[in-house]
């Protein structure tokens, strides 16, 4: 399954608007569009979802080096050292748990596929909207579903094997979707996201949960749950209908197997890691300057040593006169 986004004036309003797509790469077959105002994980999610809702859940993901997808950044943890991976991404984690794998490409030219669809979609995807007199995201938004069905009776092909690879989607797909942290619960036995609180009502018999470490999860549609070893303790609904889940900058979930294959990287080699050192000890060197000779860094800390030096002295200024 490949996804992917295309910027475009697909409105014809003169404003460019991001497009994100999954096609089935064994049949061309597009599973899901979705409009947004940015590459974003909210978007990606939802394509997702809407995928997973209407064939399953796909073996493999292919897409390119995003971030939302995979980890570009340089900061290694020592946990992650120790494991020789970075941790995923929170996209590559809910990949990790849905059981579903990710490809990254390394080129334009290997997502051809979807590459070309792109090019479809800018010449008829368009000509629909026009003839129609969609101008709003709202109402091509609402189009889509109508379009798919024309689209894929055109240029959908049989697959070469008839055994179908899909995979049946959780029934709690809803709450996956999420971004997920830890926290620990505090005396008054409530939890903190960013500006959200959570008051977790007390266990049986009247247990409360302060001191415990807890798992938060930020759903797509703006739910927080918060769960304990397993079983739900809370669920919050959203009050905000506009609602846009942002990775946040905060402790994650810990990944429970290699995540190399779910947006994380692999430590570099050894060697690459031993010229990354050297070259950054001959930086810092650089910028060093040595004592003067009378810098008191320059004094010993040893009083055998300080007393000698001071003989020393006495004996040449004696010598001296």
């Amino acid at each position: 399954m490949l996804v992917d986004g295309s910027e475009f004036d697909w409105l014809g309003t003169g404003t460019r608007v991001l497009l994100l797509g999954a096609i089935d790469d064994a049949t061309s077959t597009v599973v899901a569009l979705h409009f947004r105002p940015a590459e974003d994980l909210h978007g990606y999610l939802t394509l997702l979802g809407r995928l997973a809702e209407r064939d399953g859940l796909p073996v493999t993901l292919y897409g390119d080096r995003l971030g939302v997808f995979v980890r570009n950044d340089a900061h290694w943890t020592l946990e992650e050292e120790l494991q020789g991976a970075q941790y995923p991404t929170h996209f590559g984690q809910i990949l990790q748990d849905l059981g579903i794998g990710y490809i990254a490409a390394h080129s334009p030219q290997a997502k051809g596929r979807i590459e070309r669809l792109w090019e479809t979609l800018q010449d008829r995807l368009v000509a629909e909207l026009r003839l129609r007199g969609i101008h709003t995201l709202e109402a091509a938004e609402a189009f889509l579903p109508l379009y798919l069905v024309d689209h894929n009776r055109h240029f959908a092909q049989p697959p070469a094997e008839p055994t179908s690879a899909w995979q049946r989607p959780p029934r709690d797909l809803a709450d996956r979707l999420s971004c997920r942290y830890t926290r620990r619960v505090a005396r008054d036995n409530t939890v903190r996201l960013g500006p959200r609180l959570v008051q977790i009502p007390r266990g049986p018999p009247g247990r409360s949960y302060a001191g415990c470490r807890v798992e938060v999860w930020e759903c797509l549609a703006g739910r927080l749950l918060v769960r304990y070893q397993g079983a739900r303790l809370m669920l919050q609904p959203t009050l905000d209908p506009h609602f846009v889940l942002v990775p946040r900058r905060a402790q994650r979930l810990r990944a429970s197997r290699s995540p190399s294959a779910q947006g994380g990287r692999p430590l570099p080699p050894a060697q690459n890691r031993a010229s990354s050192a050297r070259a950054a000890l001959a930086a810092l060197a650089a910028h060093l300057r040595r004592p003067t000779a009378r810098h008191p860094w320059r004094r010993t800390f040893s009083r055998r040593e300080r007393e000698r030096q001071r003989q020393l002295t006495l004996q040449g200024g004696g010598h001296s006169h």
